[in-house]
């Protein structure tokens, strides 16, 4: 009941500054008395992917909270695993506003955001302010202005310093908003960059003690082609989890409404089943030697299953998080 309230309001706001004061809001209130109003106790129903017991199968996609500023609150909800980021090795602004918008009759976001966050310095700083055990993924990308070629660069210092703090860590190359990303997804670069991502890995694991898992985000405008080369760079390279998918380009489904045509990546119930179809693709190639965490379009429980039938082991949420509040949390963890 809460949230439909404060949905309603934030709905009359500019998405992108009902995104910030939520942002704010949730950073002040995880882990106090204030969380009364989202706070959420669930059944442990463990499930273990990538050698971690995840309490239960629903994560908070990355994208939400970029700079770790509310992980508690996330916690307190009932997320069995929260991601932050897309981080960058220097902090960004991100692409020119109005950047975010709300496709309501669809249940749809477009956004071109461009990973703006302040560093990954300061995620870092606030993964280690974090007072919950929550399971923390940290997803990773490059700066805007360095070259695609050196793209893998940025990739191996944000994980260095992540390394440490995170539970995993994700290799974004998926987002359709930094230019000329996406083309890390195929062929000679893909391999590079997985290739000496998982050498760095192996070194810090030695120097920490610890075996942090590396998974690979991919995008859901895939040929059945470039999908079975990625899922041979996966095997070839050992990851640790592929997560299926990112934002679309494709706009089909929305087409006539209102903001269809801005740029940007389309995300929510639009693009459930052009997700669910890749996570079932790469199952195909990858069977069970590598997990798949399904994200993209989860609006329900039956949502969530249909990811997992396809062969998802976890499932992730974002934009239906944002129509249907911490409930969706608690539907999916009660029936699944």
């Amino acid at each position: 009941m809460f949230y439909k309230i404060a949905q309603k309001i934030m709905f009359q706001m500019d998405p992108e500054l009902a995104h910030e004061f939520s942002i704010k809001s949730l950073g002040l209130t995880g882990k106090t008395p204030l969380n009364i109003f989202y706070k959420q106790t669930l059944p442990k129903k463990p499930v273990e992917v990538m050698g971690i017991t995840f309490p239960n199968i629903v994560g908070l996609a990355a994208g939400l909270d970029k700079n770790g500023e509310c992980i508690d609150a996330f916690a307190d909800m009932g997320f069995g695993h929260v991601e932050v980021g897309t981080v960058t090795p220097k902090a960004q602004p991100g692409n020119d506003k109005p950047r975010l918008f709300r496709l309501k009759p669809a249940k749809g976001i477009i956004n071109r955001m461009g990973f703006n966050n302040n560093g990954v310095d300061a995620l870092v700083a606030n993964i280690k302010a974090v007072k919950s055990d929550v399971i923390i993924g940290v997803n990773i990308g490059k700066n805007k202005d360095t070259p695609v070629e050196n793209g893998k660069d940025d990739y191996l210092i944000c994980m260095d310093k992540v390394y440490d703090v995170a539970s995993y860590i994700t290799v974004n190359i998926s987002s359709p908003n930094t230019p000329g990303l996406r083309s890390l997804q195929y062929g000679e670069l893909l391999d590079e960059l997985l290739s000496s991502l998982k050498q760095k890995q192996l070194e810090l694991a030695e120097k920490y003690g610890k075996y942090v898992p590396l998974a690979l985000k991919i995008a859901p405008d895939l040929s059945d082609e470039e999908i079975e080369s990625i899922a041979g760079s996966i095997l070839r390279n050992k990851m640790d989890c592929a997560i299926a998918t990112n934002t679309t380009l494709d706009r089909e489904a929305v087409a006539g409404l209102e903001h269809c045509d801005e740029a940007g990546g389309l995300s929510g119930l639009p693009v459930r089943d052009k997700s669910t179809e890749v996570v079932a693709k790469l199952y195909s190639h990858l069977k069970d030697q590598v997990p798949i965490i399904g994200v993209g379009g989860i609006n329900s429980a039956e949502d969530a299953q249909q990811k997992l039938d396809a062969g998802a082991k976890l499932v992730q949420v974002y934009s239906g998080f944002i129509y249907n509040g911490p409930e969706l949390i608690k539907e999916i963890v009660n029936k699944i």
